[in-house]
């Protein structure tokens, strides 16, 4: 079983994707646009260019979302509310993953050492997603 966060932005899909894209060194592997989905000629103008669905692959581990409207532009219901833990290998990639997703957002506990990892720390990152990046300690 795999389990994959899932975000979802009001109109900053595309640029969110491409800033985790070079932050993670990831690549994305799928990227639609409403207007290239399934009727997609018949959503609103002003929707076609934004994301339906999108895929981030960094080495084994995905991430994926999408601008979280209707194809009339409207949003959908109740989507908000999530988080991305970001788990890596040692202190020195914590601080600098932390200080990348940190440009020109607001961090909200500071990386440091605590009792179970070498760096943690969170943030909310320009696009208001929430981050929790994290150094485990051995064991």
């Amino acid at each position: 079983m795999q389990l994959v966060s899932y975000l979802f932005f009001r109109n900053q899909a595309a640029e969110a994707f491409e800033f985790y894209r070079q932050c993670l060194d990831g690549r994305i592997v799928m990227k639609v646009t409403i207007g290239d989905m399934p009727d997609g000629d018949k959503a609103a103008p002003q929707t076609r260019d934004l994301i339906a669905h999108v895929r981030l692959a960094v080495g084994d581990a995905v991430l994926m979302g999408s601008d979280w409207c209707t194809p009339t532009g409207e949003p959908y219901p109740g989507m908000h509310g999530s988080a991305v833990s970001l788990s890596v290998a040692g202190p020195q990639e914590a601080e600098r993953l932390f200080a990348r997703l940190a440009e020109g957002g607001q961090v909200t506990m500071p990386i440091g050492e605590t009792s179970w990892a070498h760096r943690f720390g969170m943030l909310v990152d320009r696009y208001g997603v929430h981050w929790m990046v994290n150094a485990e300690k051995g064991g």
